[in-house]
């Protein structure tokens, strides 16, 4: 592999970050159009993956599982809970936890959700493996950055 010249390490053709943030939003735009007809927006569909696939999840849970934090997140289960999707309540073994629970609405609307996955897949023009392998490596890159993150910050210490 050839490294560019310094002259070209600021195009923007040449930003890994450019391209990952410009397939993201080509993503969000193929989402927004299946997401559509299940009524919810591509967060609200992770939320409701995990709830799907996990049952009952604090809503701490919820926000380490998906990378976001509570300012983002609540919103996000307050609209889930006024569409009857989702519930919220007080946990009764730590009254600082919120559970948040599917209803029967947010449980049936799994069985509509099913076809997603395949019409995404489909979308990328990727077979299975090359899904796999781009989602591994992808699962590789942030890591990769994660640990950068922490080294890199100002008030780091020392490694």
């Amino acid at each position: 592999m050839t490294t560019p010249p310094a002259a070209d390490w600021l195009r923007l053709d040449q930003q890994i970050c450019f391209s990952l943030n410009a397939a993201s939003r080509a993503f969000g735009g193929v989402y927004r159009v299946i997401l559509k007809d299940l009524g919810l927006t591509y967060p609200q569909y992770l939320v409701m993956l995990l709830l799907w696939e996990h049952g009952d999840l604090p809503v701490k849970k919820l926000g380490e599982h998906l990378r976001l934090d509570s300012g983002t997140l609540s919103p996000l289960l307050k609209r889930l809970e006024a569409s009857g999707l989702v519930r919220r309540e007080r946990s009764t073994e730590d009254e600082r936890s919120v559970e948040v629970r599917l209803t029967e609405d947010g449980a049936a609307l799994r069985g509509r959700a099913l076809n997603v996955p395949l019409r995404i897949a489909t979308a990328t023009g990727f077979d299975i493996d090359e899904i796999r392998e781009l989602r591994s490596r992808l699962d590789q890159l942030t890591s990769a950055l994660d640990a950068a993150a922490l080294t890199e910050a100002p008030d780091a210490p020392p490694a």
